[in-house]
C-alpha cells in the first residue's frame, strides 16, 4: 500500500521575536505493508531530516493531521488530494479539503492557537517533539495513541 502522510509543524520557538520561529506544513509518501510501519517510516524519515537539514530546526513540534492509504494511484483521471483556502493574514485559520470528490469535500477549518494547531476546534495530538540543539526526540507518539480507521489520524486513548 502507498501512504501519504500530511504534517504541521512549528520550529525555532525558543526564539524571542516572532519573525524568527516559523510554522509550516510537508507531506511524505511511502510504500508499506500497513499503516503502522508506515508511520514508523515517517517517523525515522523526519528524524532523518533533523539530524541532517535545516527544515526542523530548534524547539521543534511535528503533528500528523492526515493519513491516506491508497493500492494504486489514478490512471485515468487526475484526483486532488489537498485543496487549501486562506483568507486575509496568514495567521489566520484556513480550510483544507483532502480528497474532493463530487459526493464529499470533506473540508476542515484549521486554526493556530498557542503555537499549537488546531483542527475543527480540536487541539491536534503531538507526533514527534525536538528540543533545540538536539536531534534526539522529546516525545513522540507510542502506545497512547492509537490510529482512528474512521479518520485516518492518531487519537489519544
Amino acid at each position: 500500500m502507498y501512504f501519504i502522510g500530511n504534517f504541521v509543524h512549528s520550529t525555532n520557538q525558543e526564539e524571542t521575536l516572532e519573525k524568527e520561529r516559523r510554522h509550516g506544513e510537508f507531506s511524505l509518501i511511502v510504500d508499506a505493508e500497513n499503516p503502522y510501519l508506515a508511520l514508523l517510516k515517517f517517523r525515522d524519515r523526519i528524524i532523518k531530516y533533523r539530524e541532517t537539514r535545516d527544515f526542523f530546526e530548534g524547539d521543534c513540534a511535528i503533528y500528523l493531521i492526515q493519513l491516506l492509504e491508497f493500492d494504486q494511484f489514478p490512471v485515468d483521471e487526475a484526483m486532488m488530494l489537498n485543496y487549501k483556502s486562506i483568507v486575509g493574514d496568514p495567521m489566520m485559520p484556513f480550510i483544507r479539503c483532502s480528497l474532493p470528490t463530487d459526493m464529499s469535500d470533506t473540508c476542515r477549518l484549521f486554526n493556530w492557537n498557542n503555537n499549537a494547531p488546531e483542527l475543527d476546534g480540536e487541539t491536534e495530538q503531538l507526533f514527534l517533539q525536538f528540543e533545540a540543539g538536539s536531534s534526539k526526540i522529546l516525545s513522540k507518539s507510542g502506545d497512547i495513541f492509537q490510529l482512528a480507521p474512521e479518520t485516518g489520524v492518531f487519537q489519544k486513548t
